[in-house]
């Protein structure tokens, strides 16, 4: 406790420092949505805010417990009755966008989160050039989890595989979810995204699963689902015997508890000569827009606050959410964390997750399915390319 408050006076004073977009003052209200696990820290930083910018000071600001998911939703649903500044995940960018629910980042705040958030998270709060959100977090990916008396060289997944076969123990790996799924083929050098207008409407594919890149992918994923030690999952606490686990940091506990002394993390391996990459995660603040002036200024002053590296850090040392902020990241106590310091490695192999439409997520688990019930094992390469080229010429008609 007494760090936390260590690490909150020191937010506060650094803000006194800082110049947000505005010096014209607003003593309305504001109402704020943010999961409920950071709700009780997000009143505390609101109230060091208001003690570091007096044109707040009187400012009414209600903090609500709206998880990032429920808040894109409501905020599609009804951009009027939501919250003024409200958390989201990456992935709901271009449909809050399309909604009308978020105002472009002020100009200088915009320079700020530029020059201090990793480039991940700068990439995944914008589209195209604009930018639309203040990245908050650098947490949401996956990476391994092994037993290290079981797994001799975590660097290479035919060698973990081989491990874990000597050892009898599991190694697991959801391959029949699509967001998993991509660390084979954005690996392999293959592609499958989806262009949003300025609307926020998918208008464009850009699928490269039928080519040798896509073909050395799903072989690898057969491959592997082929070895005695594998197991299709990627959730700790549904596991058993484990050896090996692509997982994220949410089950980080799970697995400290799980293998004890033998808990290690590191990035995804290597396979079949290329490393596996993926997905990358981020949640965000945004901004709606607003008819007063003064209102918005104070929205954006208090946004850039609350995703502000000292808050950040703050934020980790109280809920554990792994910073964006560059300067937070190499903190002590965030760089002692193995999880974080693991996936902080596999996001430099990883993209930031956009729109993807809900089809795409059916169609990759059917091609997952198809793998773990042994369908694809004895076909040739011409009949694994007609299997991807049915699946890129399928993905492209989700185009509305």
């Amino acid at each position: 406790m007494k760090k936390f408050f260590a690490v909150l006076l020191a937010a506060m004073m650094m803000v006194s420092m800082l110049s947000f977009a505005s010096a014209e003052g607003f003593s309305g209200e504001v109402k704020v949505w943010v999961a409920e696990a950071v709700v009780d820290f997000t009143n505390q930083q609101v109230e060091a805010f208001k003690a570091a910018n007096p044109d707040y000071a009187n400012m009414t600001v209600t903090v609500q417990a709206v998880g990032e998911g429920d808040a894109a939703s409501n905020m599609i649903t009804d951009v009027e009755g939501g919250a003024d500044i409200f958390g989201f995940a990456q992935d709901q960018l271009a449909r809050l966008v399309a909604a009308g629910a978020l105002e472009v980042v002020e100009e200088s705040n915009a320079a700020v989160v530029e020059k201090e958030n990793d480039a991940g998270s700068v990439a995944a709060v914008k589209m195209g050039d604009v930018m639309y959100a203040y990245p908050m977090t650098s947490d949401n990916g996956y990476f391994l989890y092994y037993d290290k008396s079981v797994v001799t060289d975590p660097t290479n997944l035919e060698a973990i595989l081989a491990d874990c076969e000597k050892a009898g123990k599991n190694f697991y790996f959801e391959i029949n979810s699509g967001w998993y799924q991509t660390a084979f083929f954005f690996g392999a050098g293959a592609t499958l995204t989806y262009d949003s207008d300025e609307e926020g409407n998918l208008v464009g594919i850009n699928c490269t699963y039928n080519s040798e890149e896509g073909l050395k992918a799903l072989k690898s994923m057969i491959k592997v689902a082929k070895s005695p030690a594998f197991m299709n999952g990627s959730s700790a606490s549904n596991a058993t015997n484990i050896g090996a686990i692509v997982d994220g940091t949410w089950d980080a506990n799970v697995l400290m508890d799980m293998l004890g002394e033998n808990f290690a993390a590191t990035k995804l391996p290597t396979v079949d000569g290329y490393q596996l990459g993926g997905f990358g995660g981020f949640k965000m603040l945004g901004v709606k827009p607003q008819v007063d002036e003064a209102k918005l200024a104070a929205c954006d002053a208090l946004a850039a606050f609350l995703t502000s590296g000292d808050v950040q850090l703050a934020r980790y040392n109280v809920a554990q959410w792994g910073p964006s902020n560059l300067a937070a990241q190499q903190d002590p106590a965030v760089q002692e964390n193995e999880a974080l310091a693991a996936l902080a490695a596999q996001l430099a192999f990883t993209m930031p997750q956009g729109q993807y439409p809900g089809e795409y997520w059916s169609l990759a688990t059917a091609l997952g399915d198809d793998i773990i019930a042994d369908k694809l094992d004895n076909a040739t390469d011409e009949e694994l390319m007609d299997v991807l080229k049915n699946f890129a010429e399928t993905a492209a008609t989700y185009i509305k």
